[in-house]
């Protein structure tokens, strides 16, 4: 295989992790539900035990209870959970840096450049044993040449299950399934599908790939690409600034080492970057940059700015200098330029800088207690010059993933 791709999925994470923190709960039927005195709560997911009797997620609780009279019920402890996803991908990132969380309890790694993917099965166990002896937390490994399959694999054998999945392994592993069983397509999408009597993945695998656009629009073709095993998404650490980034990234014609030409690519990326901040409305806190070499090696290094802007300048400048400071002479593919930790124009003004100090200075009691406020609660209570609207979620399991990715970004 081209690549070594890994998805890494952990098993029934929620139940687990409480196992794993009152071990008296293993090798019994758990639910983690959100609601569990009342008769609208679901079942968010449960031990392998429960659904060994028939309880699976999102089922109604008072379901659940039915099927299983002995269920134990826990409430989501969600800081306990983000601790243990933190350790999880604490443990990956020591396999290699182009680790992408995808959510709390799952993630990818690209093993291609490491000296891990020579032994990529063994790797594989390597993480697994790790996993379950430093945290005790079983997971399923998709071994693959790109994301899509990588995804598709790691579903095959669960609990605990490790999986290879070869392109050439796509007409006999893979369309054989119902297209509702592909990654990426929905059950509204699958109804659609079957619609144009396409029911197996190899229905969309084969199918005209106008009709699909003409159903799905610009989907279609992709999901017949994923269908014959094709993706070229790479494993990119820093998605998870998506929640709140703004940013541009172009490949060159040619593979380039050229400073000016490059430092050009810089200019005109910067230039749609602060052209879509001032469309929405926001300006960036901190700037970011991704570079792929020729070879795909990718890197992105970041820098926070000293005020909030949407000024093409300030990106411009930002960007060239975390450019010059990290391109290695080699020929680049692609550059990017991203600027995230947004806030609302309106609410953003300047920082206590050096021309503004004697006039802050008075201020310095203020600053004293805020100081104080930072010491005791963290320092993203208070941020001076800016104001965070917070809103409060009315689900805590809708916004976790967010706040989980909000708290990976912390950790950088």
């Amino acid at each position: 295989m081209s690549n070594i791709i890994f998805h890494i999925d952990m098993n029934a994470f929620y139940a687990n992790v409480e196992m794993a923190y009152d071990p008296s709960l293993r090798g019994k039927p758990l639910a983690i539900s959100g609601n569990a005195k009342e008769r609208k709560g679901i079942v968010v997911t449960c031990s392998y035990e429960a659904r060994a009797l028939g309880v699976k997620p999102p089922m109604p609780l008072w379901e659940a209870k039915r099927l299983c009279p002995g269920l134990i019920v826990r409430t989501p402890n969600f800081d306990r959970y983000r601790s243990s996803s933190q350790e999880m991908f604490t443990i990956l990132r020591e396999y290699s840096d182009l680790v992408e969380p995808v959510s709390i309890d799952e993630g990818y790694i690209d093993l291609t450049h490491t000296p891990y993917a020579e032994h990529a099965v063994k790797t594989a166990h390597d993480i697994q044993t790790r996993l379950v002896e430093e945290l005790m937390l079983p997971s399923s490994i998709g071994i693959a040449p790109n994301k899509f399959l990588a995804k598709m694999a790691s579903n095959w054998k669960k609990p605990m299950g490790i999986t290879i999945l070869r392109k050439r392994d796509v007409p006999n592993m893979l369309w054989p399934l119902p297209a509702g069983d592909m990654h990426g397509v929905g059950q509204k999408t699958a109804e659609k599908l079957k619609k144009i009597g396409i029911h197996t993945i190899e229905d969309l695998a084969k199918a005209n790939e106008y009709t699909l656009k003409e159903l799905l629009g610009i989907n279609g073709p992709r999901l017949k690409q994923k269908a014959n095993g094709e993706h070229d998404g790479i494993v990119d650490p820093e998605r998870i600034y998506e929640f709140k980034s703004v940013g541009n990234s172009s490949t060159l014609p040619h593979d380039s080492d050229d400073s000016d030409e490059l430092v050009t690519l810089i200019d005109k990326l910067s230039h749609s970057v602060s052209a879509r901040l001032r469309r929405k409305e926001v300006m960036a806190n901190r700037l970011l940059i991704m570079i792929r070499y020729a070879s795909w090696k990718n890197i992105t290094r970041s820098v926070m700015l000293t005020n909030p802007t949407d000024r093409k300048e300030d990106i411009f400048e930002a960007a060239k200098q975390l450019f010059l400071k990290h391109w290695n002479d080699q020929p680049v593919r692609l550059l990017g330029v991203t600027g995230t930790d947004l806030v609302e124009r309106k609410a953003a003004v300047k920082q206590l800088d050096l021309f503004s100090y004697t006039e802050d200075a008075k201020e310095e009691p203020l600053q004293t207690i805020l100081d104080g406020l930072k010491e005791k609660y963290g320092k993203s209570l208070v941020q001076r010059g800016i104001t965070i609207k917070e809103k409060e979620s009315k689900t805590s399991g809708t916004s976790f993933n967010k706040d989980f990715f909000q708290d990976e970004r912390g950790n950088d």
